[in-house]
């Protein structure tokens, strides 16, 4: 039997709130890994940004906003990085924070989009982002939970439809990581004691630990990998009693 490696080489990625916290580790991780990445967001002077850096890693990249809120711009982001890269193999869906809205509704139309263009290639590649609250339920963001939730449920069902037309759609669940947007409420409040508390490994995670789930999920290593929530959490659903 043969091994297949945890290798992007050739492949051509495309993520959704790639420039920032997660979205970027993603996207890094990926370039790292051999793929071209094109780090896409609302803010053009971060996709630029981000998009050096791939540059700088020896990949291939190209500078295009969007926004999953609106159809169109994303069905412009497809033509523009399929006239610039050739095609889409890999779609990463990382917009979306517990105060924006296009959690459910982005990923859906991300998924539509370039989901159509990797269903007549016969390939492809799709990872959501989940949440812990796809799983459990957190204080006082109802909304968000239940939009992570729909985001599980969605990978599930594209997953059965589109698994056998080649596309693999899989999601990672994060626990706690660290990043600007939730640095004061993880270091000076306390829900963010708690969070540690309840993390075994009692720190937070670093989003470039991200990165490996998704390279993982988006090689060919995960050839049979389909309909999965892979929760990289340091242990956080399986804790109970922790001292």
């Amino acid at each position: 039997m043969t091994y297949a490696p945890l290798d992007l080489t050739g492949r051509v990625a495309f993520v959704t709130g790639g420039t920032s916290g997660i979205g970027r580790a993603l996207a890094l991780g990926l370039a790292e890994a051999g793929a071209d990445v094109v780090p896409s967001s609302r803010r053009l002077e971060q996709v630029e940004k981000t998009a050096a850096e791939i540059e700088g890693r020896g990949r291939r990249t190209a500078r295009i906003a969007s926004d999953v809120t609106d159809r169109a711009s994303l069905e412009a982001a497809l033509a523009a990085t399929v006239k610039g890269l050739g095609r889409v193999d890999i779609l990463v869906n990382c917009a979306g924070t517990t105060k924006r809205q296009p959690t459910l509704t982005g990923t859906l139309r991300a998924c539509q989009i370039f989901g159509r263009h990797m269903l007549e290639r016969g390939y492809g590649r799709i990872v959501n982002i989940a949440s812990l609250s796809s799983f459990v339920a957190l204080f006082e963001v109802a909304a968000y939970g239940a939009s992570k939730a729909a985001v599980a449920a969605l990978t599930k069902s594209l997953a059965i439809e589109w698994g056998p037309r080649g596309v693999n759609v899989n999601a990672i669940a994060p626990g706690v990581f660290r990043t600007p947007l939730n640095q004061a409420l993880l270091d000076g409040s306390p829900r963010g004691q708690e969070f540690l508390l309840r993390t075994p490994m009692k720190r937070f995670g670093k989003v470039e630990e991200l990165a490996g789930a998704a390279v993982f999920l988006a090689s060919e290593a995960a050839s049979f990998v389909n309909g999965e929530i892979l929760v990289v959490d340091g242990g956080f659903l399986a804790s109970g009693v922790n001292q």
